[in-house]
């Protein structure tokens, strides 16, 4: 084996990329204090070609120097918009007919395992806060939660892993 260098890669150049059909998938993050987390989460959806990031709340905007340290230019290949409450965004996207899916603990949620999306449906994740997790009142107002399985002591993953552990089951199901 032979670790591959990054011209032998063939990604796409940033202008190339945004003109790529992208997947009928949104990220909708419900104020998210970490720069690092929001930079996490758009090079993890620039990597799972994400139509979209909602940034609500709280949750800070490009351009700054925490998210681009983590970002690594994805804030400028991934669409994205500033919405003062997630539950703005909860609403639009439902009466375009997106599936609302808060990814949190709570009652009758589905396991992230047990979760078939349905390929030509379009997904939209809520991702929480660090220490409160998903707003209530975007939970209520959700069609769905998932849950990630966990076996340990903590009750939580970080938010920039949960976000990559979502978007992988998604595109692996949708792409099987």
């Amino acid at each position: 084996m032979r670790k591959l260098k990054n011209e032998e890669l063939q990604r796409h150049s940033a202008e190339e990329y945004k003109a790529v059909k992208k997947n009928d998938v949104i990220l909708i993050l419900d104020n998210v204090r970490s720069l690092n987390n929001v930079g996490s989460a758009f090079r993890t959806s620039d990597a799972f070609n994400v139509k979209k990031i909602y940034l609500c709340g709280i949750t800070g905007q490009p351009p700054h120097r925490d998210i681009n340290k983590t970002a690594l230019g994805a804030t400028e290949t991934v669409e994205w918009e500033h919405v003062e409450t997630t539950l703005e965004v909860i609403e639009k996207l439902k009466q375009e007919n997106w599936q609302v899916m808060a990814v949190e603990q709570a009652e009758g949620s589905l396991m992230l395992n047990e979760f078939r999306p349905i390929a030509d449906e379009k997904y939209a994740f809520i991702f929480g806060n660090e220490v409160f997790g998903v707003e209530q009142e975007a939970v209520s107002a959700s069609d769905r939660c998932l849950e990630i399985p966990q076996y340990g002591t903590k009750h939580s993953l970080n938010i920039s892993v949960t976000i990559g552990v979502v978007l992988w089951h998604y595109i692996s199901k949708i792409t099987a």
